[in-house]
């Protein structure tokens, strides 16, 4: 990369990208990439509001690079791909790459974007997490500007993060939207700190708790398993029962739609509650918890909860006991 901008969100890179490169001009992107992140924010409504014209190429599960070629025209600024990070289509399906983009862009001329959404700086395929390119990859597969978020998988604050071709960014820089897209100097100071941590991969993957707790194998969950089990039991009053499961966690936060990764689960029953009343007590006490009820079971993910935090859902537990037995 030649160049980095950071604002307060992916979604402000998005649209100070856009305002710069692409007001009054098309912008070409695949229709199976017309995502919505959440909050009835979709990308379609972000390059209205930047004043770029949306021109959408081939069908929603199936986008071929000729796609892209037949709707270039004089009028056309900017190629569009957007990672779809938060869904995913299976089936009969066809993407075009971003090679292929890129390669395309170049011959023509025209810069291509990447809205890489929840970026990820570290290869988590020796891991067992396959399928999410780190942005050191999309930009050697050719993008000229990829934007992407600085928390979710990156495990910084909340932050949107360009980097890119110098002579792109460099008019974003001095755009009007900038001063109202800057991030504060609390979350700058957070950010820093962050990534300062990824120039040791191995010191990344420890002290992030995102890395961390999508990076646990099998073994090391079942052992904090048994260390959070024997600890409650000791303490917790006899009305309370715990259980070791199977089970598996989600990703969340818009990264890894498909994933399921194996982990095991503590069950708590309280006697006399059901599921979701242990549930929704938990959630209101001084320390709120939140599990899940699975198959008539309330569920605590021990990726979740490291030991530094047993002390605190001890707690929450014997509240939730009290409330519970004297209802």
């Amino acid at each position: 990369s030649e160049a980095a901008l950071v604002v307060n969100n992916n979604a402000a890179a998005v649209i100070l990208a856009l305002s710069s490169l692409a007001t009054g001009r098309e912008v070409i992107v695949s229709r199976g990439e017309l995502v919505e992140i959440g909050g009835s924010f979709r990308i379609p409504d972000v390059m209205c509001q930047s004043g770029a014209r949306l021109v959408e190429a081939g069908c929603t599960n199936r986008t071929h690079i000729r796609d892209y070629l037949e709707a270039i025209t004089d009028a056309t600024s900017l190629l569009l791909k957007v990672h779809t990070s938060n869904f995913a289509i299976v089936g009969f399906t066809a993407e075009t790459t971003l090679e292929e983009l890129s390669a395309l862009g170049h011959e023509r001329g025209i810069p291509v974007m990447l809205d890489a959404g929840s970026g990820c700086l570290v290869d988590l395929a020796p891991y067992g997490i396959k399928g999410e390119p780190t942005i050191r990859r999309n930009l050697e597969a050719g993008a000229d500007v990829v934007t992407f978020s600085g928390d979710k998988l990156l495990g910084g604050p909340q932050a949107g993060i360009i980097v890119g071709k110098k002579e792109l960014i460099e008019p974003m820089k001095k755009h009007p939207l900038l001063r109202a897209l800057r991030m504060d100097k609390l979350s700058l100071a957070s950010l820093e700190a962050t990534l300062r941590l990824y120039r040791d991969e191995r010191q990344a993957m420890a002290e992030i708790p995102t890395l961390r707790m999508l990076t646990m194998s099998p073994k090391e969950l079942s052992d904090r398993a048994g260390r959070l089990m024997r600890y409650l039991r000791g303490q917790l009053p006899e009305n309370v029962t715990l259980e070791r499961h199977p089970g598996e966690s989600s990703a969340g936060g818009g990264s890894f739609p498909l994933l399921q990764l194996p982990t095991t689960l503590v069950g708590i029953s309280i006697a006399g509650a059901t599921p979701s009343r242990i549930e929704a007590t938990l959630r209101h006490t001084v320390t709120p918890v939140v599990g899940r009820v699975h198959r008539d079971r309330f569920l605590i993910d021990v990726r979740t909860v490291p030991e530094k935090d047993f002390p605190a859902l001890l707690a929450s537990l014997l509240e939730s006991a009290n409330i519970l037995t004297e209802k």
